[in-house]
C-alpha cells in the first residue's frame, strides 16, 4: 500500500510537471509545481474581504462575468484608464462593479511569493469562485493557466447584456456565445446576490406606477418607485438573503417579485420559465447546474501561452 500510495503521488507530480511544461494547456494543477499556494492565498484573502464587507460577494462574481464576457477571460477589466485610453471599468455598464482592491491585494502577496507566475485573469476566476463558497454558495474546482491581455477598451462593453433586456434578447446574446437558455438562468442566479441601483430598472415604473407589462405586482412596483424617489444610486436587493447565496432569487421570479426586466422575464419565455421554477423548488439542481455554467463561463476565449502575458501589476500592462 505504501508503494502504491508513492506511486500515484509521483503520476500526480509527473502529471503537474507536463501541465506546467505546456503553459498554453489550462489545467486543475497548473500552479501546483510553481505557485503551490495560490489557492489557499486567494481563499485566506477573500474569505477576510467578505468578513470585513460581506457586499463584495457579489461584486467578485459579476466582474469575473464581466471580465470574461468582453474578449474572454484576460483580465482586462481590471486595466486602469489612461489620458490615451478609456478602459473597460469606466463603462457605464462596470462603474457598479466591487473588489478591484481585493484582487489587488491577492496579487501583491502571490508576486511576494511566486512572482511573475499567476495571471489576474485566474485571481478574478478563483476569487469569484471562492465568494459563491463563503457566501454558503457551492464550491467547484477551477482550470487554471489563463493569460492576461493586453486590450480594454470601453467600446467594447457595448456586448454586454443590458438590464433591460428580456428573455428573448438574453438567449440570443448568450446564445451568440455557445450558453443554452438553462445555463442562462442558472447564470442569472448569481443576482441571488447583491443589489441594483435603481437606474438598472427604472424602466419598469414611472410616476410610481408599473409601465413593464411583467411588473404585474402593485405592491412590488411600489416598492421599486419608493427607492427610486431617492435617485439613480439608490440600491435595491435582489431577494430577501442579498449576502447569501441561495435559490430565492428564483422564488422571487416566481412570485412576480423579479427586480430587472432581465430578471422577470425569465419567468415568462417558455424556454426559460421552466428552468426558473425547477430552481426555486430545488436548490440542490440549481447550484448543481451553476457550478457547470461557471466552469464553461471561466472559460470563454480565454488566453494561453504566448497568446498573453502575466500581468505584474492588474491594472496594466506589463
Amino acid at each position: 500500500m505504501v508503494i502504491m500510495a508513492k506511486l500515484v503521488t509521483l503520476i500526480l507530480l509527473l502529471e503537474a510537471m507536463v501541465a506546467s511544461s505546456f503553459p498554453g494547456r489550462l489545467s486543475m494543477d497548473y500552479y501546483v509545481m510553481s505557485c503551490a499556494f495560490v489557492e489557499p492565498v486567494v481563499r485566506n484573502i477573500v474569505n477576510q474581504a467578505l468578513e470585513d464587507d460581506p457586499n463584495l460577494a457579489a461584486g467578485l462574481i459579476r466582474m469575473h462575468f464581466h471580465d470574461c464576457f468582453i474578449q474572454g477571460c484576460d483580465g482586462s477589466i481590471l486595466i486602469d484608464s489612461t489620458k490615451d485610453n478609456t478602459a473597460e471599468k469606466d463603462s457605464p455598464g462596470n462603474l457598479s462593479l466591487r473588489g478591484y482592491e481585493v484582487i489587488d491585494k491577492i496579487k501583491e502577496e502571490l508576486e511576494a511569493q511566486c512572482p511573475g507566475v499567476v495571471s489576474c485573469a485566474d485571481i478574478i476566476a478563483l476569487a469569484a469562485r471562492d465568494a459563491v463558497f463563503f457566501a454558503e454558495g457551492p464550491y467547484y474546482d477551477i482550470p487554471k493557466g489563463r493569460r492576461d491581455g493586453s486590450r480594454s477598451k470601453i467600446e467594447d462593453t457595448i456586448n454586454l447584456p443590458f438590464p433591460t433586456f428580456n428573455a428573448s434578447e438574453l438567449i440570443r446574446v448568450f446564445g451568440q456565445r455557445g450558453f443554452t437558455p438553462r445555463e442562462i438562468v442558472a447564470l442569472s442566479g448569481a443576482h441571488t446576490l447583491g443589489v441594483a441601483r435603481c437606474a438598472s430598472f427604472k424602466n419598469r415604473i414611472s410616476g410610481g406606477q408599473a409601465i413593464d407589462p411583467t411588473l404585474v405586482d402593485s405592491e412590488f412596483a411600489e416598492s421599486l418607485s419608493r427607492t427610486c424617489s431617492a435617485g439613480d444610486n439608490a440600491e435595491q436587493a435582489f431577494d430577501a438573503t442579498k449576502n447569501v447565496f441561495d435559490n430565492l432569487y428564483f422564488d422571487a421570479l416566481t412570485r412576480n417579485n423579479g427586480l430587472l426586466t432581465s430578471d422577470q422575464t425569465l419567468y415568462t419565455h417558455p424556454q426559460t420559465k421552466n428552468f426558473v421554477e425547477a430552481y426555486a423548488f430545488n436548490q440542490a439542481m440549481f447550484f448543481f447546474d451553476f457550478q457547470q455554467a461557471m466552469v464553461r463561463m471561466g472559460l470563454l476565449d480565454v488566453k494561453q501561452g504566448s497568446n498573453g502575458q502575466v500581468r505584474v501589476n492588474c491594472r496594466k500592462v506589463n
